[in-house]
């Protein structure tokens, strides 16, 4: 039984299948199958619904939507998985304890796929990856993390550990993930980045607000440098105006491997390939 909690539960080999299932998906060549997925989803959610939703659709998996709340009851949810396994073949929920995840993969029902917690957002690193990766080998790329300990940040941790990636995170020392690569020196860090990320600030902007990134500081970056804002963005907060619209910005279309990405996921999680 596979399931996707955390990126540190699984290893190098299961990411690369992901994206060889991922470049299948992206050619129109992937694996179908007949059956539902049920995911549980709040209001608020728009690209991660989105391309779960149409993901399990074209692979051939009806889509049964629940709001997340459905999730915060008194059931034990090891017994939410083991009614649903007769009727659905994986699970799909954004929920924002990690702990509701976990308790419906350890169930061993059926394949359980975490689409977003408080603690971390494996699917949406995976898929940054998977746009970074079609432009060459991964692995030798120095990423540069600029902003709070927060899910985006643990999951960007979780994947360099898994694939040993070169990962610097930039923020106030007493912001910085446990265990990470850190310095409060933007200035310095981003003259060797080849990849800028960011993260919204949470209740931290006004800490936060010295490591904006800016197109001043991104043309002091290397030629090449790729800046992946995590969206929602919102320009004068993390990010400046300008810096959405320097070269550097990877644009909209980077987000778009989600799709073939989510159909990965589910796909390996669903041993299809």
């Amino acid at each position: 039984m596979r399931s996707l909690t955390t990126l540190d539960a699984w290893s190098a080999d299961d990411v690369e299948a992901v994206f060889a299932l991922a470049d299948a998906y992206d050619r129109g060549r992937g694996p179908t199958t007949h059956g539902a997925a049920v995911l549980f989803f709040p209001s608020t959610s728009l690209r991660t619904r989105v391309t779960f939703e149409r993901g399990a659709s074209l692979m051939g998996l009806q889509p049964i939507v629940f709001p997340d709340t459905t999730l915060d009851k008194p059931e034990a949810l090891a017994d939410v998985a083991e009614y649903l396994a007769p009727w659905a073949d994986i699970v799909v929920a954004r929920h924002p304890d990690l702990a509701v995840i976990e308790q419906l993969a350890a169930a061993q029902a059926l394949p359980v796929v975490n689409a977003m917690t408080d603690e971390n957002h494996p699917c949406e690193v995976l898929a940054d990856l998977f746009s970074l990766r079609r432009h060459g080998d991964i692995t030798p790329l120095r990423f540069l993390f600029v902003g709070a300990d927060g899910n985006i940040a643990r999951a960007w941790q979780e994947a360099a550990r898994v694939l040993r990636l070169d990962l610097v995170q930039c923020c106030p020392a007493d912001l910085a993930t446990p265990g990470a690569v850190w310095t409060d020196d933007l200035e310095a860090a981003v003259r060797s980045a080849d990849v800028v990320l960011t993260d919204g600030p949470g209740r931290h902007a006004d800490a936060l607000a010295p490591f904006r990134v800016t197109a001043e500081l991104l043309d002091r970056a290397p030629v090449g440098v790729r800046f992946a804002p995590c969206p929602p963005f919102i320009r004068g907060r993390e990010v400046s105006a300008d810096a959405i619209d320097h070269p550097a910005f990877v644009g909209h279309a980077f987000k778009a491997p989600l799709l073939p990405v989510q159909q990965a996921v589910m796909a390996f999680c669903l041993d299809l390939g």
